[in-house]
């Protein structure tokens, strides 16, 4: 390892990272320890990582809300001699990631100039899909295969990501009974978590500002052994620190209230990867689960009977 000049000391027993894999691990590993400017210019480089290779030094530190010289200390502190070698590891993921370079132009156009607040709504949400596709290829196949060998899956989301929670659950438990939402009500949440075994996978869903319960249910997973995955807007997120998988989703919006859509389909994404590894029995158990719906009376078949 080379030990360049540095006016920030190093992270702690840091070899300079080889690959983004690498460095992913690393900032994720001291990101707690870092002073907030560097903390605000690493979650940006994890977050961004297309538009970071193809942007400029200081075009990133705007984005970033940091200075330029921020971005060259943080390198250093990474262990990299400057910016320019911490940025070609970026440049060498867009290499294999072209996709990135879709999520680049959808980035910086994020609202057009038109009066009309629905069609900014709709481009918002099309932004928002762009921008989480070529982020999560790879995790969430991974993220698919840790919930097809667990024993139990327990879902977590509270106030506007509960509905993500919700639907997850309720799409999973069409095919696979062991399956159960962390609700929290009046109370409960230290006596489901009880629940959580080496065995389980845990999936918490969370975004800016993060919900209290969700860094609890991600602790708690993590203290049971279970594995965590995290379905959320930042690498660095609270409760991503930590996790075995991070799912990242976008949720910017010209509206009041974030765009749940791209969390949505990074869920739908998850589910669909696990019946697609799940063989044939996910599908019996999906038909047959669906029957039993229509012979019950809950849903309604075609001709009104």
């Amino acid at each position: 390892m080379q030990t360049p000049a540095m006016t920030d000391s190093t992270a702690a027993n840091a070899d300079t990272p080889a690959n983004f894999a690498e460095l992913d691990a690393l900032i994720r590993a001291n990101y707690a320890d870092m002073r907030p400017q560097f903390q605000a210019g690493a979650a940006f480089l994890l977050d961004n990582p297309g538009e970071v290779a193809v942007s400029t030094m200081r075009a990133v530190a705007t984005r970033a809300g940091v200075q330029p010289s921020t971005l060259v200390r943080l390198s250093q502190y990474l262990g990299f001699p400057g910016w320019g070698e911490l940025r070609a590891l970026f440049v060498e993921r867009l290499a294999v990631t072209p996709k990135a370079y879709a999520y680049k132009a959808q980035s910086l156009v994020k609202r057009n100039n038109s009066d009309i607040l629905i069609a900014e709504i709709f481009q918002a949400q099309r932004a928002n899909l762009d921008a989480s596709e070529p982020k999560n290829a790879d995790e969430l196949l991974r993220a698919a295969r840790t919930l097809t060998k667990a024993r139990h899956v327990h879902i977590a989301g509270f106030r506007a990501a509960y509905s993500v929670a919700f639907m997850l659950e309720y799409l999973y438990r069409l095919f696979r009974p062991s399956v159960t939402l962390i609700k929290g009500t009046a109370g409960s949440l230290a006596m489901e978590l009880r629940a959580v075994a080496p065995q389980d996978a845990t999936i918490v869903i969370s975004f800016a500002p993060y919900s209290i319960e969700a860094v609890q249910v991600a602790d708690a997973a993590k203290r049971a052994g279970s594995k965590l995955i995290a379905l959320t807007d930042s690498a660095v997120a609270p409760i991503a620190l930590q996790a075995d998988h991070t799912i990242l989703f976008s949720h910017d919006s010209p509206s009041f209230f974030p765009s749940m859509a791209a969390a949505v389909a990074v869920a739908e994404s998850l589910i669909e990867l696990v019946i697609s590894l799940d063989d044939d029995k996910a599908v019996k158990r999906l038909e047959h689960a669906e029957e039993e719906l229509y012979q019950s009376g809950a849903y309604v078949r075609a001709g009104g009977k």
